[in-house]
């Protein structure tokens, strides 16, 4: 029983990014805008007024949408509008790469992160639900708001802002809090919202080099001027705060142990993507992997004529054991013998079924 890929269409994944006032989520949402990594970003807030994006500051306004330059809109919407505008932001014409919503005033993230799943819209796919917290101000926070460990319990990501102004004590006891949640979720450290892009979205790919063709606008000067001021140059080594883990296999997986590993994903891993060779599970597609946190997707389709027979995935996390992980990986090959020239039997295709059940079909949700 082969997989019968859904029609190929861009999807497009959607951020919600959540923090209480003062975390510094705004001043992180700055950051993504100025080194987008040649993404075009769509922005969706609650009000113009209760967020300071630096580009609008340059830029025009049309009925609820603002231009941040370089093909990045913004959007003031209210909850029951939410759909529609991902709707109009999936649109080919906007030619987006990347969603955020900034989930202040617009409603719960847990809410949000329900909507999204729930939704009905085939150009987006769930990006993950990103917590960022005031390592300086984190007990006085909790205080006042006891519902962030809610929040907390529930967040794929969470940011921990502002590390420059807690001790080593101060940042451990909040990794401590965040774990009695019983949170699985990545913990990066931050000063000044910076943090490495890529942990949330891979860099564009363009063919048509037009990222490079096209002239700097006003607005492009205008950004790099200001990064200039604060001292945020692109050169900065973000990724250190976490462990990215390359995995290549030229021998097939097995569904079953695949399976078993991503359902048992170790804490702090917070994104896998890359593809899949099942072998005789599925001779004739290959699987891509696209998992957030607690989120996970396969989207199969056909190998293409010359292309190599391989597994390359990309794990993403946070205090992460990058040999244990290859270790493991390497433990769900399939068995010798079992490789992708061996003729698929019904018990091949009963080893798949764990891996369908998280390929979308016409007409599902997520939840």
């Amino acid at each position: 029983m082969n997989a019968s890929p859904p029609p190929r269409i861009r999807q497009i994944p959607v951020i919600v990014l959540a923090g209480f006032l003062g975390s510094g989520k705004t001043t992180l949402l700055n950051h993504l805008l100025r080194h987008r990594a040649g993404n075009r970003i769509g922005v969706i807030v609650n009000d113009f007024g209760s967020i300071e994006i630096d580009a609008m500051t340059v830029s025009g306004q049309v009925g609820s949408t603002v231009s941040l330059g370089g093909g990045c809109l913004c959007c003031a919407v209210d909850a029951s509008e939410l759909d529609t505008y991902l709707e109009t932001l999936t649109r080919p014409a906007a030619r987006l790469d990347v969603i955020v919503i900034e989930a202040s005033g617009l409603a719960e993230p847990q809410e949000l992160v329900r909507m999204l799943l729930a939704s009905d819209n085939p150009h987006i796919v769930y990006g993950g639900l990103v917590e960022v917290v005031d390592a300086a101000e984190f007990a006085a926070t909790r205080e006042r708001h006891p519902e962030i460990d809610r929040h907390l319990a529930v967040a794929d990501l969470v940011v921990l802002n502002k590390t420059d102004r807690a001790t080593e004590e101060e940042r451990a006891r909040i990794r401590e809090a965040v774990a009695a949640t019983g949170s699985t979720a990545a913990v990066i450290p931050a000063t000044y919202g910076r943090i490495d892009p890529e942990l949330l979205f891979d860099p564009a790919l363009r063919p048509d080099g037009e990222e490079k063709a096209r002239q700097l606008t006003f607005e492009d000067l205008y950004l790099e001027e200001r990064a200039r001021e604060t001292g945020e140059e692109h050169g900065e080594h973000l990724h250190t705060a976490y462990e990215s883990v390359d995995f290549t296999s030229d021998a097939p997986m097995d569904p079953r142990r695949l399976m078993e590993f991503l359902d048992s994903r170790p804490e702090g891993l917070y994104r896998i993507k890359g593809h899949v060779d099942f072998g005789a599970g599925d001779a004739d597609n290959a699987y891509a992997v696209h998992a957030v946190g607690r989120f996970l997707r396969f989207v199969p389709r056909p190998w293409t004529r010359g292309e190599p027979r391989l597994t390359r995935l990309v794990l993403i996390g946070s205090g992460v054991d990058a040999s244990a992980l290859r270790k493991e990986l390497e433990g769900c090959r399939a068995p010798a013998g079992t490789g992708r020239e061996t003729p698929q039997d019904a018990a091949h295709e009963r080893s798949m079924w764990g891996v369908l059940r998280y390929v979308q079909q016409p007409g599902d949700d997520d939840t």
